[in-house]
C-alpha cells in the first residue's frame, strides 16, 4: 500500500510539473488517502503484536 502511495505521489509531482492541476490534485489526494490507511493498518498490526508478544 505505501508503493502504491508514493506511485500516486510521483504522478502528482509530474503533472503538477506540466501543469496538469486537476490530475495532480486527484492524485496528490489518493496518495495522501493511501499513506493515511497505511499509517493506521501498521499501527494497528504493531499494537496486535505488542498484545499478542512474541511467540518465541
Amino acid at each position: 500500500m505505501l508503493y502504491w502511495a508514493l506511485v500516486f505521489l510521483a504522478v502528482a509531482i509530474i503533472a503538477g510539473i506540466f501543469g496538469f492541476g486537476g490530475i495532480a490534485s486527484a492524485s496528490a489526494g489518493i496518495a495522501q488517502i493511501l499513506f493515511f490507511i497505511f499509517l493506521v493498518l501498521f499501527a494497528v498490526a504493531v499494537i496486535i503484536r505488542l498484545l499478542r508478544g512474541s511467540s518465541r
